[in-house]
C-alpha cells in the first residue's frame, strides 16, 4: 500500500475497507461456527463456545447490513452441554424444511428454531452407543446436502454413524478406522470419507458398507489427519490437513496415495479449510499464523516453480480456529479468532 497524502482519499479507503469486514465481539471464545443457508436468512451464523466447564453457549448472530452491525438475538441465544465440536444449519436453501441447526459434543443434537415463538428448542437428542450411558465423543459431523435427512458423525471411539433424523435412527455405523476419527465429509447421496488419528483418509460407499478405498496416508507413521474438505463443485478432489503442520494436501480421488498439490505458505499449523462453495478450483486455508488464505488451484495439474502462492491473504487479530465460506453467499467468508466472529467479503 502507498502512502496517500490526500486526506479525502485515506478517508474513502476506511471506509471501503470497513464495508468489507464486519466484525463481532463474543463474551467468550469462539470455536464452532457455520453460516446459514436459507434464502430467507440472509447474513446469519451461528456461533458456540469454547469454555472449560460443562455449560456452554450458542448464539446465533445476524449481520444488520443498513447499520453494518453484527447482532445476536438473546432469545436464540442457549445453554449447550460441553463445548459444541461442530455446529451447522440444515443445508435447506429454498426453506422447504424446518430451519434446524444440529451440534455435536458428546451427543449429536438437532435444535430448531422458532421465528413465531423467537426461542430455539431441542428437537432430538441423538445417542448411537446404546448398550452404554457412556459416549466417545464426537469430534465432527456433517450434514448430507443431497439428501438433509441424513447426518454423518465421527467419534474417538473409531466410528462413524449415519443418522436418519427424520427417523431418530441409526441408519449405519461402521467401524471406520484404527484409531480415532476426526472428521468426516459427505461426497453425494451415499457417499461419504472420514480421517483419523491413524493418519488415513478413508472413502465410503453406504452400498458396500464391508469396504473402503484408502485414498492417502500420511507420509509419517502414526501422523494423524485432523480435517477434511470435499469439493463440492468437483468431487474428484478433496483437502486434508495434517496434526501441527503448515501444510495442506490436496488430493484426486482418482490417483490415490500421492497428492496432486501441496499448499505450503502458512507460517504455522493450519486448523481450517473450506472449498469455494460456486467454483471448483478455489479453495480458503487458515492457521495459527492469523493468516486466511485463498488459492486458485486450476493449475493443480502443472507443477509450479517453488510451490503454488495464494492469491489472496487477510491477516486476523489472533489465531485463527474457524472458517466457513457461505454457500448461499458465495462472497462472503466467515472467519473465528479468539472471542471474535469476522465476516470478509473475498
Amino acid at each position: 500500500m502507498g502512502v496517500s497524502s490526500d486526506p479525502n482519499l485515506d478517508g474513502l479507503d476506511e471506509q471501503q475497507k470497513r464495508s468489507e469486514i464486519y466484525t463481532y465481539e463474543s463474551p467468550w471464545h469462539i470455536y464452532a461456527m457455520n453460516w446459514s443457508v436459507r434464502r430467507d436468512k440472509k447474513y446469519r451464523l451461528a456461533i458456540a463456545s469454547l469454555l472449560e466447564q460443562y455449560p456452554n453457549r450458542v448464539e446465533i448472530v445476524q449481520l444488520d447490513d443498513s447499520t453494518g452491525e453484527i447482532r445476536a438475538d438473546p432469545n436464540l441465544s442457549f445453554e449447550h452441554p460441553y463445548p459444541p465440536t461442530k455446529t451447522i444449519f440444515i443445508p435447506d436453501k429454498e426453506c422447504q424444511k424446518p430451519d434446524l441447526l444440529a451440534t455435536s459434543s458428546d451427543f449429536l443434537r438437532v435444535w430448531r428454531i422458532s421465528d413465531e415463538d423467537r426461542r430455539v428448542e431441542l428437537k432430538s437428542l441423538l445417542n448411537g452407543n446404546k448398550n452404554s450411558e457412556y459416549c466417545g465423543p464426537l469430534t465432527s459431523f456433517d450434514w448430507n446436502e443431497a439428501e438433509p435427512r441424513r447426518i454423518g458423525t465421527s467419534s474417538i471411539d473409531t466410528t462413524c454413524t449415519i443418522w436418519d433424523i427424520e427417523r431418530e435412527a441409526v441408519d449405519t455405523q461402521l467401524i471406520a478406522h484404527d484409531k480415532e476419527v476426526y472428521d468426516i465429509a459427505w461426497g453425494g447421496v451415499g457417499v461419504f470419507a472420514s480421517v483419523s488419528a491413524d493418519g488415513s483418509v478413508r472413502v465410503f460407499d453406504l452400498r458396500d458398507k464391508e469396504h473402503s478405498t484408502i485414498i492417502y496416508e500420511s507420509s509419517e507413521p502414526d501422523t494423524p489427519l485432523v480435517r477434511l474438505g470435499w469439493n463440492k463443485q468437483d468431487p474428484r478432489y478433496m483437502a486434508t490437513i495434517i496434526m501441527d503442520s503448515a501444510k495442506v494436501v490436496v488430493l484426486d480421488i482418482r490417483f490415490p496415495t500421492l497428492p496432486v498439490v501441496e499448499l505450503q505458505r502458512h507460517q504455522a499449523s493450519v486448523n481450517a479449510i473450506a472449498w469455494a462453495p460456486h467454483s471448483s478450483c478455489h479453495i480458503c486455508t487458515a492457521g495459527d499464523d492469523s493468516q486466511a488464505l485463498i488459492w486458485d488451484l486450476s493449475s493443480m495439474g502443472q507443477p509450479v516453480e517453488g510451490g503454488l502462492d495464494p492469491i489472496l491473504a487477510y491477516t486476523a487479530g489472533a489465531e485463527i480456529e474457524q472458517l466457513q465460506w457461505s454457500s448461499s453467499q458465495p462472497d462472503w467468508v466467515a472467519i473465528a479468532f479468539s472471542t471474535k466472529l469476522q465476516i470478509l467479503r473475498v
